[in-house]
């Protein structure tokens, strides 16, 4: 139903056509391929691979390629580490059709699409990069930990987690190990209450 929605809002413009609807990641990679169109729009849930995954493997493909992300997670969370996969903007799916043309057209215009208030905060990652300041998880984890951090941060459990992430449980002990080697936390119950006041910071807005 998303799919045929954008399709509709896209093809009812004058300068744009939609060439292909794919299903996955795995067709997703066999369209662009074989018909070579200007810019992908993708989500970052997908059946059958990570978004953040399938942008890397576009990019492998296509270096040229335009890439949209039009997620319901919050950018907050996600835009910065998108871009960092290679995508050209980040939008949410409640911003409405309006705005979705206007971030497509800044992509191929060969601009950033995100907010205001997403290209605030990036600047200022980057300055605490740069100032060695920068303790944030969506920093230090690779992908796939920030992932389940965050699932941890909402309350999941590694058997749900694994579930939802199409893991082992083992592969996501793992993760859990990493990710508290690297923001030095001890202990599980500590890792959790970790995730749980960063996710309610970022809820609340707080940095």
């Amino acid at each position: 139903m998303t799919r045929d929605g954008l399709t509709y809002l896209i093809d009812g413009e004058p300068d744009l056509k939609v060439v292909w609807k794919a299903e996955d990641a795995r067709q997703a990679l066999d369209v662009v391929t074989r018909e070579r169109p200007d810019l992908v729009l993708t989500d970052l849930t997908l059946p059958d691979k990570n978004g953040l995954e399938l942008i890397k493997d576009l990019r492998a493909i296509r270096p040229d390629l335009a890439i949209l992300v039009v997620s319901m997670h919050d950018e907050t969370l996600y835009a910065e580490r998108a871009l960092k996969a290679g995508a050209r903007g980040y939008i949410t799916k409640h911003e409405g059709g309006e705005r979705l043309m206007q971030a497509i057209r800044q992509i191929l215009g060969g601009s950033i699409a995100v907010s205001g208030k997403m290209t605030a905060r990036i600047m200022e990652a980057f300055s605490n990069k740069k100032a060695g300041n920068d303790h944030s998880p969506n920093s230090r984890l690779s992908d796939r930990e920030f992932e389940v951090y965050q699932l941890i941060g909402c309350g999941k459990s590694t058997k749900e987690i694994a579930h939802q992430l199409h893991l082992s449980e083992k592969t996501v002990a793992v993760h859990r190990a990493h990710i508290k080697e690297k923001l030095e936390i001890g202990t599980a119950g500590e890792l959790t209450h970790h995730a749980i006041r960063w996710i309610e910071g970022q809820s609340t807005g707080a940095s």
